[in-house]
């Protein structure tokens, strides 16, 4: 551990840094709170040994400096003249233990070791949420607001039978959200159906999710079952809804009204019991306006929109995004763990993600396969925009 000793008294600090250097600690000194304040400043330190009377600046002055600024250090005070007063408002400055002089060599190696042991602890919780994330099945990588809105929306939603609506930018993620949405809910054990409406031919889209019965149009040579019923107690996924045609979106505004449905060539009604989330990249309020999606459709839709932020607009994401998709990447391909410079994922996010997720993967699938071990600022310029 990197430790700060501050006393005004140059023996305590020599003695007290002779100690803590022969249990392995990293120990500089300062002889005055506004030293020490400047060191702080300008170093990092885990733990802060600080005399509360001292010349210049006390250690009261020096906590309360250390939180306007918010410096993360813990504080361990020292005092020769300790009161009980002095104490509490040391405690309330955020000290992590009050230890008075003359001084117990063993009562600051107990007390290091008790910060040592609550760092670790917190280290040891933040990887354990790290884990519960990946079991709970949350892709979205990312702690800025916009990203950490749709975890908390994923979260609040997905134990429901809620259908939902997720907007964004094709590449942003509204099939990781899709999936988040399914593997916390307690259908996760049930079928995830994904149709992709747009690449449906507009002739074969009611046999795709409805299904056919046999000899009900020429290639129709066997009885098939369709996606709402593959997916019955379970999740169907639509994406691109907005490119869906307009005869088949009265069919689903049925299914989703009476969860039956009919077969092309059927006359029997089919009971479903599927959860419904539907992803576009259009305005589906424009949509409907221009006559092209039904209203009574897009509400029945959208009772619980989540909207998907662009790449552009979580740029801060991307250092997390970048050791996600890396690890990703060089596991695929199997090859050890490539590195990127500072500069490099700098210069990643001064990029204009139009592609958003999806391009940023394909940029650092690049990246891994033409650069060395360590990928620079220059590789980053050369491969990430090819002409």
């Amino acid at each position: 551990m990197r430790i700060l000793v501050t006393d005004d008294d140059r023996s305590i600090r020599r003695v007290i840094r002779d100690v803590l250097e022969m249990e392995g600690h990293e120990v500089e000194e300062a002889e005055d709170g506004a030293e020490a304040l400047s060191r702080l400043v300008h170093s990092s330190f885990d733990v802060l040994l600080c005399d509360i009377k001292m010349p210049k600046m006390d250690g009261i002055d020096l906590m309360e400096a250390i939180r306007e600024k918010g410096i993360s250090v813990e504080t361990i005070v020292m005092s020769g003249h300790g009161s009980i007063e002095m104490a509490v408002k040391a405690l309330r400055l955020g000290a992590y233990d009050f230890i008075e002089k003359p001084l117990n060599l063993n009562r600051i190696l107990v007390s290091i070791q008790h910060v040592n042991e609550k760092g670790q602890l917190l280290r040891s919780n933040a990887a354990l949420n790290s884990s519960i994330k990946k079991i709970m099945g949350s892709s979205m990588v990312g702690s800025t607001p916009a990203i950490f809105e749709v975890q908390e929306m994923i979260r609040k939603v997905a134990p429901s039978d809620a259908r939902v609506l997720i907007s964004g930018p094709n590449g942003s993620g509204k099939e990781l959200v899709a999936r988040s949405l399914h593997e916390q809910s307690p259908r996760c054990k049930a079928p995830f159906v994904e149709v992709n409406c747009a690449a449906i031919p507009s002739e074969l889209v009611e046999s795709e999710l409805f299904g056919h019965e046999k000899g009900s149009f020429t290639s129709a040579i066997k009885e098939k079952k369709g996606k709402f019923e593959l997916a019955s107690g379970g999740t169907l996924f639509l994406d691109e809804i907005g490119d869906m045609p307009l005869n088949a979106q009265s069919k689903v505004l049925r299914a989703l009204q009476e969860k039956v449905i009919q077969r092309v060539g059927g006359e029997k009604d089919i009971k479903v019991d599927c959860r419904v989330i539907a992803a576009t990249n259009k305005n589906l309020r424009e949509a409907i306006a221009q006559g092209q999606f039904r209203e009574d459709l897009f509400h029945r839709l959208a009772v619980i929109p989540i909207a998907v932020p662009a790449l552009n607009d979580r740029l801060e994401d991307i250092p997390e995004l970048c050791d996600y998709f890396m690890g990703n990447v060089c596991a695929e391909q199997g090859i050890p763990l490539k590195k990127l410079t500072p500069k490099a994922v700098e210069a990643l996010k001064s990029i204009n993600w139009s592609g958003n997720i999806r391009e940023l993967r394909n940029v650092l699938e690049r990246l891994v396969i033409l650069c060395g071990e360590e990928i620079s600022e220059k590789e980053v310029q050369r491969y990430a925009n090819p002409q």
